[in-house]
Formats: structure tokens, sequence, C-alpha cells
């Protein structure tokens, strides 16, 4: 009985991390289309305003 609560503690704990990192994989590729769009905007300024940094 004791084997089968460590190997679900086990399970349990690989589970919340494995969830804590698909959460914040999420997050951080949210960030990044945001940033990718944002660099999009600005380069089309850049452009169509004729300014060359």
């Amino acid at each position: 009985m004791n084997a089968l609560l460590v190997i679900l503690a086990v399970i349990a704990v690989i589970l919340l991390f494995v969830g804590g990192f698909t959460a914040s994989l999420k997050f951080l590729l949210w960030v990044g289309i945001v940033l990718l769009v944002i660099a999009v905007i600005m380069w089309l300024l850049r452009t169509l305003t004729g300014r060359r940094s």
C-alpha cells in the first residue's frame, strides 16, 4: 500500500510541474506573438514614413 501511495505522489508532483510549465509556456507564447506584432507594426511605420535610423 505504501508503494502505491509513493507512486501516486510522484505522479501528482510530475503532473503539477508539467501543468505549471505548460501554462507558463502558453503565456510566453502569447507574449512572443504580441512582441512580434508590435515589431511588425513599428517596421511598417518606419518603412511607410521613410525614416531611416
